[in-house]
């Protein structure tokens, strides 16, 4: 299975970047084993429009355009589901399992996502009810994805 990490806004060099490209690394030599193959990440400039819902659609236009075909998504958005690490472990277990090709988490601009790319997804995640910028909000992702990873192959890195 491949993993797509797809984001409005794009990371500059510096320590979130550093981060999110550590916790890439090491989610792509462990995710082999669990049949993880590939993870990559790719990000679009933030739209320049004066009104919200078109840099939306804009942005989502972006988005769904990146998404390999029938790939799960995952759309990060603050009113989703959380997860427990464990429970975002199961997740990947679950579509391992289901032969799912590919998963796309989505990363939205500072608006968040649109109605349409929401309705559509195929899960709405919640990193908490607190909001994060969205250079962290990438990190924190790349870190899950890495310990749901841990999880997966049994590694001690995730501990309870």
């Amino acid at each position: 299975m491949r993993l797509a990490i797809l984001a409005i806004g794009r990371l500059k060099a510096g320590p979130e970047l550093d981060l999110f490209d550590d916790y890439a690394k090491r989610a792509r030599g462990l995710g082999r084993a669990c049949g993880i193959t590939e993870i990559t990440a790719r990000d679009f400039a933030e739209s320049k429009l004066s009104d919200a819902p078109g840099r939306m659609a804009a942005e989502a236009a972006l988005l769904t355009e990146a998404i390999p075909p029938s790939a799960f998504t995952i759309v990060l958005d603050e009113r989703g589901k959380s997860l427990s690490s464990d429970e975002f472990a199961q997740l990947f277990r679950r579509h391992l399992d289901q032969g799912t090709q590919s998963i796309a988490c989505l990363i939205g601009g500072p608006d968040g996502h649109g109605p349409e790319l929401r309705r559509k997804a195929g899960l709405l995640l919640s990193l908490g009810s607190m909001t994060w910028p969205h250079r962290l909000a990438r990190v924190m992702l790349a870190e899950q994805i890495y310990r749901a990873v841990t999880i997966l192959v049994k590694h001690p890195y995730h501990r309870i």
